[in-house]
């Protein structure tokens, strides 16, 4: 299945394309072709793109023995936020939420929460689940926004503690989820992700003024996750090089582990981040931007 990946050098090709229907037409053959037929516009393309590795992750799941569904679950389990946040966003005032994704037996609770009917309710809700740890107080109170930014930080977590290889990537994102909250003010987070960063990353760096400052509070095994990075603003860089190290690792398992869970968290992975990398060239492609900034920075 991770073969079918259309791959780092035929997205950039695909960045390049003169408009977005170019790069679609470039796709024809891919195994995203079923899901982007028919679609148009680039947040229609961006959705069929993942529709498609949410089925693939549905397959695999399908063939694994039943100790084996709950890591496709926990990879699955951004789909799962995205469907919860969009919700949030309705009930913030937001427009209806989309159809939301189809998440068969990798659901996890979105069959308890998609029938709140308001802010309350989706809170109530949340906090009898799996999502509940750090997701405290109600989505209006903490924004649909920083809802989505704790529900992420849960989601690491839970894949960390479920498959030991996913430990760097949880560190790295939660990084990045800290170095967004560091302002020339100080720390701006709410309780609920502080509590679920800290332990990962510690206290120390919650006093931190600068960027500078917030990567000399990390420990030396992550504070490379922001090497170079003059200012907040260049942040995009470390997300990007998120991507890639969690592509490398994810070749990495699939090449070098024995037939087991490392192979299919590989596996899943690698499938996850060539959609990252096909929606990203679609994107420049309908910017007409000639090239991917964010895919260069991921080379």
């Amino acid at each position: 299945m991770a073969q079918r990946r259309v791959g780092a050098g035929t997205s950039r090709v695909l960045a390049g394309s003169p408009s977005l229907d170019a790069a679609l037409s470039g796709l024809r053959e891919s195994f995203y072709a079923q899901q982007l037929h028919g679609v148009v516009g680039l947040a229609a393309a961006e959705r069929a793109v993942r529709e498609t590795v949410l089925w693939q992750l549905r397959v695999v799941a399908g063939w694994l023995p039943a100790t084996g569904t709950g890591m496709a679950r926990a990879v699955a389990g951004t789909f799962e936020i995205e469907n919860i946040v969009a919700l949030a966003h309705q009930f913030d005032g937001g427009p209806r939420a989309p159809e939301p994704f189809q998440m068969g037996a990798l659901g996890t609770a979105w069959h308890r929460l998609e029938s709140t009917t308001s802010a309350g309710d989706l809170a109530a809700a949340l906090h009898t689940t799996s999502w509940g740890d750090g997701s405290g107080g109600t989505p209006a109170a903490l924004g649909p926004g920083m809802l989505g930014t704790v529900l992420r930080v849960v989601w690491a977590r839970r894949l960390a503690a479920m498959a030991p290889p996913a430990r760097p990537w949880c560190g790295a994102l939660c990084v990045l989820t800290a170095a967004r909250c560091v302002g020339d003010g100080g720390v701006t987070a709410p309780p609920q992700l502080l509590h679920l960063l800290r332990p990962v990353l510690g206290r120390s760096w919650e006093s931190a003024g600068s960027l500078g400052d917030f990567r000399a509070a990390l420990s030396p095994s992550l504070h490379m996750v922001l090497r170079d990075l003059a200012s907040p603003r260049e942040l995009w860089r470390a997300e990007a090089r998120i991507h890639f190290d969690v592509e490398k690792d994810a070749f990495g398992l699939l090449r070098h582990s024995m037939p087991g869970p490392d192979v299919v968290l590989g596996a899943m992975m690698v499938l996850s981040m060539d959609a990252w990398r096909v929606r990203a060239a679609l994107a420049a492609a309908a910017a007409g931007a000639g090239a991917s900034e964010v895919l260069d920075e991921a080379a």
